[in-house]
């Protein structure tokens, strides 16, 4: 599978922003979720698993991404997801078309669902593989740290350097292993993560925690500290609500650029970044914004704008 994902440019008037297509990462509509669930379906491949158990929305981009790659290799997939009062997404759709097996149950009793499947599979001698949500850990980790190390080939090969990079900050792995990849290849450089749902302190501490079990300890808390940059300035009403900004930034990037975006990550981030610029009257430098995916989810969207 080809792990390397293109980078476009786009100009403005103050600044050279570019965009990272993670989107375009050749599996099930690609994203970050896609390049997370490669690293764990190699240690499913490596090991002697033979079912897969994880959690999620029924729009989750990575539960339909896990059920995807299961689907493939003939795995049975099991998702334990939160009751919601939503439609039917194009997500939750596509992992019914990969049969995956759905338990819908109230929030806070998914962790108990979680331990009682698991235990249930064992018991019919399945050896099940459990994945968290979100891609979360240091496999989920990795696979930012793997994409810093692309961005860096890209300033190589190009002669440039990015002076900020921005994206959606959500469950943290994707900012971790960015910052992991900064300290460890030891840059200068702004890597913003723009919340798309969760507060300060509780998404920085999230996404330091994931620093630093990454890292083990082997770097200065301050140093993580310093290199962990999480905004919320952006997060509107809440996880997934679109607002007009959001609206107007999903149009003209795809009218403009041929990007989709969508209001739940990509597009909020984009806005956010977007004000944070201006606010923080940031010119003449290089910006990188990596393109989450999440490509179903502006279908979803498109009906509403």
């Amino acid at each position: 599978m080809i792990m390397r994902t293109y980078i476009c440019e786009i100009r403005t008037e103050q600044n050279n922003i570019y965009i990272k297509r993670d989107d375009l990462f050749p599996f099930s509509f690609g994203g970050n979720k896609a390049r997370k669930a490669v690293n764990f379906f190699k240690e499913i491949d490596n090991g002697d698993f033979d079912t897969v158990v994880t959690y999620g929305s029924s729009s989750s981009n990575h539960c339909r991404v896990i059920s995807n790659m299961a689907t493939v290799r003939n795995i049975p997939c099991y998702i334990i997801s939160p009751e919601e009062a939503s439609e039917p997404t194009y997500n939750s759709k596509m992992m019914q078309l990969f049969g995956a097996e759905i338990t819908t149950v109230p929030v806070d009793e998914v962790s108990r669902t979680i331990d009682e499947k698991l235990a249930e599979l064992r018991e019919c001698g399945r050896k099940p593989y459990f994945i968290p949500g979100g891609g979360h850990g240091n496999l989920g980790t990795q696979a930012y740290v793997d994409c810093y190390n692309e961005i860096c080939a890209y300033e190589k090969e190009n002669e440039l350097h990015f002076d900020y990079i921005f994206f959606a900050s959500g469950t943290g792995t994707t900012q971790a292993g960015l910052v992991c990849g900064q300290i460890m290849h030891g840059d200068e450089r702004e890597i913003v993560g723009v919340s798309i749902a969760r507060k300060n302190p509780r998404g920085r501490l999230v996404v330091l925690d994931s620093v630093k079990e990454y890292l083990c300890d082997d770097v200065a808390d301050e140093l993580i500290e310093s290199a962990t940059i999480f905004i919320d300035d952006y997060i509107g009403d809440g996880y997934g609500k679109q607002n007009e900004a959001i609206k107007t930034t999903i149009k003209n990037m795809l009218s403009n650029h041929g990007i989709p975006m969508d209001s739940t990550y990509t597009a909020k981030a984009y806005t956010g970044m977007m004000d944070y610029i201006e606010k923080q009257e940031i010119k003449n430098k290089n910006i990188l914004f990596i393109h989450t995916g999440g490509t179903p989810l502006f279908f979803d969207d498109f009906g509403r704008l």
